[in-house]
């Protein structure tokens, strides 16, 4: 147990350790070095003095050159800066190890959140029963994401996870080693990296990290709950979508899918063959030799041979398991018992497919889809679409889509590079997974921007025209914006009131899964809107289901920052009251989410327990405590209303839209090669409908105003000071633990902002005024959110993770001077002729996001 408080064990294990292995940097042999670490501590106090006296940031720079180097050229200046920012970066990686050495004194392993604690309140409040039943059906499924916010490249992942080892252990040798390697290791990506790169650089944290985790949790929860009897439910499954998701990414091929299938399934049996070869050595004694033998042996082929084919099936690998176990109880004492019952609940974990390989693409692309289909079938004169389906009424079409089958073939489209083709092999390559993998394998066809029935049933019927009359395959439809999530429940309505469909829901177990995005919705609404929008559609989409007798499972499209989604996630989960079902917390994670909650085994077992503890007590411990009061319901619903309000005007202003363009680094994400994806969803001029997201949120980010977190808040809380019913809003806060998270998370939003930063362009004849408009807007956020949550300064409950953001806020501040810097040489140099100047300056830009980025990864 922990005894000082948890900001004095972060001061005295990160901080402190910082400092002293900051320090070792300017003894690297490098050229150059001693040089630059030397003056980058200059430069960052001339940062933080400028910035105090209102200097832009190239006056900041100028004032440093000019005060300690004598009259150096140009080139000079911006070698020196680009060096600044190589060594930013490689402080940043050396941060987040000794945060993650770090991770098991800071938090209380034992504390709140976990599985220990859950069964301590348990068992004194004599829930022990309960809530062994709920978890007998209760399950958590993180879904790893290829998004591109994760900035650093598999070789610094690993050299990360090295540090942390090294600093656990106080090996200064091996750290000085370290950090020489990490001096010479690139960061920045040549070439983008292709969907398999992304995959192989992710399935790293499951053979690394999840596959030690989970079987902790899943071992802890069986014995000490169920006394070691089979649990009968896997808890948590692993989900994936580098090589699946198709929605907006041209390089997700066939191929692609497959291969990344055949990745998982031979990394699992790798798994499982190291954890054989280590029971081989104990299982030495008769009846169970031979068979621990054979199995690996039978492993260890299927992982290196081509297709991951394994002579023994997974039922048979169990059954052998078992037989050996038996026989270590009958013959030998239950000698080696608990290593036998380790493996053989990895192997019901993670059968044959690791984790489950999820399709997605987007429902503008099956319109497309359907129409080389229809075209097809004009060929072969079957007509099983008609030519004229496009005008036909809504019900005839939903009619001719739930009762199409066929037998397409992939060969039968003409073109090569169309989404026909493309669509139809991929289904045909899910049943090859699914022979391969088994049926988790590849289960599941997401549809991005759902918006009517048509929009779910066209890919239920692609399915059936591949020859899959029964597809053993749960079709998702992914609500995002604001009217799509208005529009969701009548949708689904539909979709259960439909006999066929019904009948394949009966077949799926009367389950349907709906996914709900974070990120287009606050894109598209503004933060107060977009969440209060997604619970209101839980709430309806879970009364709905119920109706009919269907049991809804909400998977949560979730990004890093509190803008898309991030934040306290586990707070959130145990908001959502019983009016919304929580029997699965379904998740994506991406980016610096990985590396930050689940990068090492600490704190992916932390997370997890923290995420199934969150199911547990809003089932449990919260029960009835959750659910918003009607007066409370009324004020939500007026917050909400008044910040979208308030967001939709700005987002209609007309600066808006170029002033992302010309002021931010929106369109560096582009060039900076960290993902497989493009930043646009089609090649047409910049809109907000095809703008992702990542770019959206994270250009905000890069200027550090952080708008999609806060933007509308202020003023829906200010009108109700303006009437004098300030009370509500502290009602509601004190009420809602989900209305406390909001704004906790907003809070968050607002302590990563630093307007001075970007305070010269309110002098910009074309930019000025929307400058003040969001600087505004962030001065309000910040004065009612101190006025409702009673706090002197933001996240003053939670000084650890305040004072992590504030470190890690320094350690960038100088790299963001030298980003707007660059910026501003950039729009002085674009109308000119100097080509090679302006490239430069781009180059400096480009280079500057990684460090940022990457210092922001406690933003989940």
């Amino acid at each position: 147990m922990h005894r000082e408080p948890k900001l004095e064990r972060f001061n005295e294990n990160v901080l402190s350790k910082y400092q002293i292995y900051n320090s070792l940097f300017l003894t690297l042999p490098f050229n150059d070095i001693r040089k630059t670490g030397s003056l980058l501590p200059l430069f960052q106090e001339v940062c933080e003095e400028g910035f105090k006296q209102k200097k832009n940031p190239s006056e900041i720079v100028e004032a440093f050159f000019k005060k300690y180097l004598d009259d150096p050229s140009e080139k000079e200046m911006n070698d020196l800066l680009f060096r600044f920012i190589q060594y930013i970066e490689r402080q940043v990686v050396l941060f987040d190890a000794i945060e993650d050495a770090a991770f098991p004194i800071v938090n209380n392993m034992d504390g709140i959140g976990t599985l220990r604690n859950m069964k301590e309140e348990s068992e004194s409040q004599n829930q022990t029963e309960r809530i062994k039943e709920y978890l007998s059906r209760f399950k958590v499924r993180p879904t790893l994401t290829a998004h591109p916010t994760q900035f650093y490249p598999g070789a610094v992942l690993g050299i990360i996870t090295d540090l942390d080892k090294a600093i656990q252990n106080d090996d200064l040798v091996k750290i000085k080693q370290l950090l020489s390697q990490l001096g010479k290791t690139p960061f920045f990506k040549k070439e983008k990296p292709t969907p398999f790169d992304e995959a192989v650089s992710l399935i790293w944290y499951f053979e690394n990290v999840f596959y030690q985790s989970v079987s902790k949790i899943y071992s802890y929860i069986q014995q000490n709950m169920f006394d070691g009897e089979s649990v009968g439910n896997e808890i948590i499954e692993l989900g994936f979508w580098p090589g699946g998701d198709r929605d907006g990414n041209p390089f997700v091929t066939t191929n692609i899918t497959l291969q990344v299938a055949k990745r998982l399934k031979s990394t699992i049996l790798f798994c499982y063959y190291r954890d054989a070869r280590k029971l081989k050595r104990r299982l030495t004694f008769e009846g169970v030799n031979e068979t621990i033998e054979e199995i690996e042996r039978a492993l260890y082929e299927g992982a290196v041979s081509e297709g991951g084919s394994v002579k023994l099936s997974l039922e048979e690998l169990k059954g052998k398991l078992h037989s050996i176990r038996e026989v270590l109880i009958d013959e030998h004492q239950s000698l080696f018992l608990d290593e036998v019952d380790d493996l053989l609940n990895k192997v019901n974990l993670f059968g044959y497919h690791l984790a489950t390989l999820d399709i997605r693409q987007d429902s503008g692309v099956h319109e497309e889809v359907l129409s080389e289909i229809i075209e097809v079938c004009e060929k072969r004169g079957d007509n099983l679409i008609p030519k004229n389906y496009p005008e036909l009424s809504d019900e005839e079409q939903i009619e001719i889509l739930t009762k199409v089958k066929g037998n397409l073939s992939a060969d039968e489209f003409d073109s090569e590079d169309g989404m026909g083709k493309a669509t139809i092999s991929s289904i045909h390559a899910m049943q090859e997974i699914q022979k391969s993998n088994g049926e988790k394998g590849a289960n599941r066809y997401i549809i991005s921007h759902s918006e009517v029935p048509q929009s779910i049933l066209e890919p239920f019927a692609f399915l059936r025209l591949c020859g899959w009359d029964e597809p053993t395959v749960d079709i998702i439809p992914l609500f995002e914006t604001v009217p799509d999530l208005k529009a969701s429940p009548n949708v689904m309505k539909i979709l259960y009131s439909n006999p066929v469909y019904r009948e394949h829901l009966e077949r799926r177990g009367n389950k349907q899964t709906i996914m709900l995005g974070f990120s287009d919705g606050t894109k598209d609404g503004g933060y107060l809107m977009a969440n209060w929008s997604i619970y209101k559609a839980k709430q309806e989409l879970t009364e709905i289901s119920r109706e009919y007798d269907i049991k809804v499972t909400f998977f949560d499209g979730r990004g890093g920052p509190p803008a898309r989604g991030g934040g306290k996630t586990h707070q959130f989960y145990a908001s959502l009251g019983s009016a919304i079902e929580n029997e699965e917390i379904q998740l994506t994670v991406q980016g610096q989410t990985i590396s930050s909650n689940f990068g090492t085994q600490d704190s992916c077992q932390y997370n997890l327990e923290q995420l199934i503890s969150a199911g547990v007590s809003n089932e449990i411990f919260n029960e009835g405590k959750n659910n918003l009061s009607e007066e409370d319901r009324a004020t939500m619903v007026d917050l909400a209303e008044s910040s979208y309000n308030t967001y939709m005007d700005f987002k209609a202003h007309p600066r808006f839209i170029p002033y992302l363009e010309k002021m931010s680094t929106l369109k560096y994400y582009a060039k900076t090669n960290i993902g497989s994806r493009p930043s646009k969803r089609n090649n047409k001029a910049l809109n907000l409908d095809n703008l992702r997201a990542i770019p959206f949120v994270g250009s905000w980010s890069q200027l550090k105003q952080n708008v999609p977190g806060f933007f509308g808040v202020g003023t829906a809380l200010k009108k109700y000071e303006d009437n004098g019913e300030f009370d509500k809003v502290k009602q509601l806060y004190n009420n809602s633990i989900f209305f406390k998270t909001l704004l906790e998370n907003s809070m968050m939003s607002l302590t990563k902002s630093f307007f001075e930063l970007t305070s010269y362009m309110k002098d910009d004849e074309e930019f000025g005024e929307f400058w003040e408009l969001i600087h505004a807007e962030y001065i309000r956020s910040k004065e009612m959110l101190l006025k409702v949550t009673g706090y002197k300064e933001l996240m003053e409950n939670e000084p650890a993770m305040r004072a992590s953001i504030q470190a890690r806020e320094r350690i960038v501040l100088p790299l963001l001077t030298i980003q707007q810097h660059a910026l501003r040489m950039v729009q002085q140099l674009q109308d000119g002729n100097d080509t090679d100047r302006l490239d430069e300056y781009e180059k400096m830009v480009t280079r500057s996001l990684y460090g940022n980025i990457n210092a922001s990864r406690n933003s989940a």
